[in-house]
């Protein structure tokens, strides 16, 4: 389910999916995040698998995942890992179709 980061859903869904992506990092959001963590980079403070929701319509909200976020910076990071690639590669192939 990593690669699906755009839903819609209730908060405690959106928290559940959250937390389930901090424990399924890859090894490159692992790497980055030793540098990002505990406000190292300039002082900033960045959270991990943080949900950012975009839109509500009722108790339903419409929200992304990225990697990292900085709110002071308003900075979300998007890395590339490995099952990007996966996810690319299934739509590459449902389009052929």
């Amino acid at each position: 389910m990593r690669g699906k980061k755009i839903n819609k859903m209730r908060y405690e869904q959106i928290k559940q999916t959250a937390r389930k992506l901090r424990h399924e990092a890859t090894p490159e959001e692992r790497k980055l995040w030793r540098y990002l963590r505990r406000n190292q980079l300039k002082g900033r403070k960045f959270l991990r698998q943080h949900a950012i929701i975009y839109d509500s319509i009722g108790d339903e909200h419409f929200f992304y995942v990225p990697d990292f976020y900085c709110f002071k910076e308003n900075l979300a990071i998007e890395l590339d890992g490995k099952i990007h690639e996966f996810n690319k590669k299934r739509i590459r192939d449902a389009m052929k179709f």
